[in-house]
């Protein structure tokens, strides 16, 4: 699982800006993940970064990966998480523009680890 979170996080620093936001299926295309799981396999990983952005207090870059149903945002599980980790308002009707702004946060931090 980690070789999957060690590249996920590499995956997402080094996607070009125009290919972003990328959807859980890109992702795990291009992790080169096979069933059974993928997505669930993608999802850990995604888990796993969260835990580690918000330990190190640095935006989510797992915000940069959405589901392909919806309205360009990630699952459930992604702001369910973020409101456990304390980053997110417990007030669903806030999660869309939370996320937005974490979103946004996290390119801003990709653009300042590539100078």
């Amino acid at each position: 699982m980690t070789d999957h979170v060690t590249a996920l996080r590499q995956l997402l620093l080094s996607a070009p800006q125009e290919a972003l936001p990328m959807t859980y299926q890109q992702v795990a295309t291009e992790l080169g993940l096979t069933p059974p799981r993928t997505i669930g396999q993608v999802t850990q990983a995604l888990e796993q970064l969260m835990r580690e952005d918000a330990a190190q207090q640095t935006p989510f870059i797992a915000a940069l990966v959405v589901s392909r149903r919806g309205d360009g945002v990630p699952a459930t599980g992604f702001f369910e998480l973020a409101v456990a980790l304390g980053r997110f308002p417990k007030d669903p009707t806030l999660h869309e523009s939370a996320y937005r702004a974490e979103f946004q946060s996290a390119l801003n931090e990709r653009e300042d680890c590539q100078r």
